[in-house]
């Protein structure tokens, strides 16, 4: 088996604290960009489809296509960015994404548009599959990993907020096309600073783990999948073509699994899921990630089709969430993890989050913002909480020849538990409210029957992620007195649980 080469580990390159943490503000300010390109659009939809002439099912694909890029590519970039060096790939990945940008923000069609959409998707997996992996290599020591960490977990846990409040300002102060071309000044910079203060890693080369069969299985069957779920609500789970698309994405990773099993340079060694922490940690973010889509989009929804907000006014109700996250994010995460475990800030966060979710599914028809919402955008500090701690969990044992490979496992499954909370949850509450329409209830009444319905469902997957989490990850004490400080830095360690 190949060797990592001396000059590989290449966080000896910004030795300097000043530069790692100027590095750190690069990852975030990448990762931020990314987040935000996901939300931004969702407000600006209305407008672009009237400028271009988007069919309704049409338009549905300038969030597909960038979905289906993003959530498809990032194992095959987080392995990619092990082999060739995370530094390049994490490079290639913000130019990608900035020329796609201009692509978008200029585009004169829908064809224009899409394809634009989907370059940014693949941008953003370049970045995003090796952002984390990056950070891990740069910063070895518990205490300064767990405030990268939290840095690097609020562009996450805010972005999508702040996203909305961008999104609809430039919509409604400049044109929809803004929402894209923003990311060119922010693309530029970010290149031009990383290129300085990125450290420079070799990586192991492509003959360590050159599977392009395997690469072509786990991509054909995350793009498939993904495309299955994302089409849900439009076909229904009990179609032939969900149930015949499903299955046939289900054989092509199945067929990954047994490929990675027998090669001799695995694609994805699965010795990564020998540890508990990177198990346990990926399998909560499918669950907290599906029923937190109810939050970040379904209240998203409420404001603006029940009460009757604009754009950029269900921006800013939801600010105050992205100013809680920031404020335990960056403010006490760190310190709470480091004094409990991770583990036990873990479950705390998921507590508050059921609070957030079990106050929503009992939302009346005529909210009041300050009695009735408020005190659900500030409950939602618990993403604050459970984000930091679940990204520390899920890198824990991640050495220097695997940190890219699980950096990009880490963003794919939040991208399928996206993809399956986008898939359920508006599947059921499009359902519930049309029941409800359908027994003589309003408009307005019907939908938040339906919202209601989704925020419940949403609260029962944070029950399952807390169940999970509590069974699955391991207590600290174990942790401790079995594997001192090493444990998040040795990279010589064993990953057995």
């Amino acid at each position: 088996m190949s060797a990592t080469p001396a000059p590989a580990p290449a966080p000896a390159s910004p030795a300097a604290p000043r530069s790692r943490w100027i590095a750190l503000g690069v990852i975030a300010t990448g990762m931020l960009m990314i987040i935000l390109d996901g939300s931004i659009v969702t407000v600006a939809m209305p407008a672009i489809q009237s400028d271009l002439g988007f069919t309704p099912a049409g338009l549905s694909w300038v969030v597909n296509a960038y979905l289906i890029a993003f959530g498809s590519l990032l194992l095959l970039a987080g392995r990619l960015g092990d082999l060739i060096g995370r530094r390049r790939m994490f490079l290639a990945g913000i130019a990608v994404f900035t020329a796609a940008s201009l692509l978008a923000g200029a585009a004169a069609s829908p064809a224009v548009l899409v394809a634009a959409r989907f370059l940014q998707g693949i941008g953003s997996a370049m970045t995003s599959a090796v952002g984390l992996g990056i950070l891990v290599t740069l910063f070895t020591d518990p205490g300064e990993r767990a405030k990268a960490i939290a840095v690097f977990s609020f562009t996450g846990a805010a972005g999508a907020s702040i996203g909305q409040v961008l999104g609809g300002v430039l919509t409604d102060a400049l044109s929809w096309h803004w929402i894209f071309l923003v990311n060119l000044p922010i693309g530029i910079a970010a290149l031009a600073i990383a290129v300085r203060v990125l450290p420079g890693d070799v990586g192991l080369g492509l003959k360590a783990g050159a599977d392009v069969f395997g690469a072509a299985l786990v991509t054909a069957g995350l793009m498939l999948g993904i495309y299955t779920v994302v089409k849900v609500e439009e076909y229904g789970w009990a179609s032939g073509r969900t149930f015949g698309f499903g299955v046939l994405a289900a054989v092509l990773l199945a067929a990954f699994l047994v490929r990675q099993a027998t090669a001799e340079n695995p694609l994805m060694p699965l010795r990564i899921f020998r540890s508990r922490s990177v198990s346990g940690a990926n399998l909560v973010q499918v669950l907290m990630v599906a029923a937190l889509f109810s939050f970040q989009i379904l209240v998203a929804l409420y404001l603006q089709k029940v009460l009757g907000y604009g754009a950029a006014e269900t921006g800013f109700a939801m600010l105050p969430a992205a100013a809680v996250i920031g404020a335990v994010s960056l403010g006490v995460s760190a310190r709470l993890n480091a004094r409990f475990g991770e583990r036990n800030v873990l479950l705390a966060g998921i507590l508050l989050l059921i609070g957030v979710l079990a106050l929503l599914a009992r939302v009346p028809v005529q909210a009041d913002y300050v009695v009735d919402l408020l005190p659900v955008m500030l409950l939602a500090g618990g993403f604050g909480l459970a984000l930091p701690a679940l990204t520390t969990l899920a890198m824990s044992d991640a050495n220097e020849e695997d940190a890219g490979l699980a950096s990009g496992l880490f963003n794919t499954t939040q991208q399928i538990g996206m993809a399956v909370g986008v898939a359920v949850l508006t599947t059921l509450a499009a359902s519930r409210t049309e029941s409800l329409a359908l027994g003589g209830r309003t408009a307005a009444e019907a939908l938040t029957g339906g919202y209601r319905l989704a925020f419940a469902v949403g609260a029962g997957l944070l029950v399952a992620a807390f169940a999970v989490a509590f069974t699955m990850l391991r207590r600290p004490e174990r942790r401790a007195a079995g594997e001192p400080a090493a444990d998040t830095r040795d990279p010589a360690r064993s990953t057995a649980a």
